[in-house]
């Protein structure tokens, strides 16, 4: 028997229907229907090998033998399906990782909020405007942002799988047209970090690579194959059920396929093996938000069920018995790393909350991936209500989990933020002294106010540094 007391061989891409579910949409039933009949045709975003190779990427990390940066737009547009956008994010993630490499002497995981992350959940389904009750922004996949789009189109799921196809399509070609060779690591640039002292400390890491290589050249020994090329993976909340299930296919697993289990099983898995199981193929990673992580609903029984490695957000509200029992469902077989625990508390809450959790999870026997999302618990309005974010307070939650995770002998294993590579002014402080007055400059964000690229290098460089000792203070940034 499973944990939720339902039997182990009653999961099925749709059995999530079967229960109470969070945000939920209301669609017309035949304009669905027929969305749903075509996503079920068209072929798959992303293979087994792939999501199986993340997996063992992510079982390296759960182990302390790697690092995860997650990172991306906190909603993504269709109209981020363009050459320049995508270009910039790949870049800004492949300069991170290698500070972090730098920092950290470990393999970067490298995964992107990118090629799907079309839905976000809100806090309420409506929204008033100029006086009058109209639905809120759901993300793309849904409905549109401008007031005359607000009705949720059910031909929105269609355009997101062919969105994020062709994202991913052009992630796959620059990657293998050799975007990312360490040969050339100053093709990356820095687009728009415009600080000397930022510039240097990245370029110092990049020539240090450059004479490494050189080094290798020289003697023989450059394995060139596997420096032109780096894994990008795509991820996004998992939040429309009715999408994923229409991408949910029982395929052959691939060869390299391995239940990662350290221990004889205690539980049935949802799925018996018998040479296939149930894999998303609208992304390599999914995760589950904060607030669809009831134990009895739709979204952790959909979940409990997928070959993909998953996520699930961990926030203030999250009691450890609650926590371990929702480990039980989704991990019965306690695979290492199939799970990734995103912790959002908050600045001023992590101290109290996340040392408990760890040792919750410690003494349940799962392995998991522990990683810092120092984003959505440090959200604030202006006094004009514009949304923001203090630097200061997500470098302050991220640096406190870092220690804590230390304390404690456990390992934070990756982080997990917002952001964009392009010049934004939503979130204040930095370096650059960003203030509320010049949230106007180029306030851009459809949601979540996002880190720019300079904030992002600068938190990337902050975060090596405290892996690598040198204990940077926190007094040095403004909020």
């Amino acid at each position: 028997m499973e944990a939720n007391g339902k039997s182990a061989s009653a999961w099925s891409p749709s059995s999530w229907r079967s229960k109470p579910i969070k945000q939920e949409v209301i669609y017309d039933p035949a304009a669905l229907s027929t969305s749903l009949t075509k996503l079920a045709h068209l072929p798959p975003i992303v293979t087994p090998h792939e999501i199986c190779k993340l997996k063992a990427s992510l079982r390296d990390v759960a182990l302390g033998k790697a690092f995860l940066l997650q990172g991306g737009d906190c909603a993504e547009l269709f109209d981020y399906c363009s050459s320049d956008p995508i270009d910039s994010k790949i870049k800004l993630l492949l300069q991170m990782s290698l500070v972090l490499i730098w920092g950290s002497n470990k393999p970067v995981v490298r995964i992107a909020r990118m090629a799907g992350q079309y839905a976000k959940p809100r806090s309420s389904p409506t929204e008033v405007v100029d006086g009058k009750t109209i639905p809120s922004f759901r993300g793309d996949i849904l409905n549109g942002f401008p007031l005359e789009e607000r009705t949720v189109g059910p031909e929105r799921l269609v355009q997101a799988y062919f969105h994020s196809a062709s994202t991913l399509n052009y992630v796959r070609a620059q990657l293998s047209s050799g975007i990312a060779d360490l040969h050339n690591p100053f093709d990356w640039g820095l687009g728009y970090v415009r600080d000397p002292e930022l510039q240097q400390k990245y370029q110092r890491i990049v020539s240090s690579i450059a004479d490494s290589i050189k080094f290798m050249q020289t003697i023989g020994a450059d394995t060139a194959g596997q420096l032109q090329t780096v894994d990008l993976f795509t991820s996004h909340e998992g939040l429309v059920l009715e999408y994923e299930e229409a991408l949910t296919r029982k395929l052959r697993h691939p060869a390299n396929y391995s239940s990662s289990v350290e221990k004889p099983a205690t539980t049935a898995s949802p799925v018996e093996d018998s040479g296939y199981g149930y894999y998303n193929t609208s992304a390599h990673f999914l995760w589950i938000g904060d607030r669809t992580r009831q134990i009895d609903g739709a979204h952790v029984e959909y979940f409990r069920g997928l070959e993909n490695p998953i996520g699930i957000k961990v926030g203030p509200t999250m009691d450890s018995q609650e926590l371990i029992r929702l480990l039980d469902i989704v991990n019965p077989r306690k695979e290492v790393g199939k799970v990734t625990l995103i912790t959002r508390y908050g600045a001023d809450k992590v101290e109290k909350l996340l040392g408990g959790h760890i040792d919750a999870v410690n003494g349940s026997g799962h392995v998991v991936v522990w990683q810092c999302d120092p984003m959505h618990g440090n959200t604030h309005a202006t006094p004009t209500g514009v949304k923001t974010r203090s630097f200061t307070s997500i470098f302050r939650e991220l640096s406190s989990a870092l220690k804590i995770h230390t304390d404690r002998g456990s390992s934070l294993g990756g982080v997990h933020l917002e952001l964009t590579g392009d010049a934004v002014t939503e979130c204040v402080g930095g370096s650059q002294g960003l203030d509320e007055e010049g949230l106007a400059e180029n306030y851009t964000t459809f949601c979540d106010p996002r880190l720019n690229e300079k904030q992002a290098l600068e938190l990337a460089f902050l975060v090596a540094g405290w892996v690598r000792g040198q204990g940077q203070g926190q007094g040095q940034w403004r909020n």
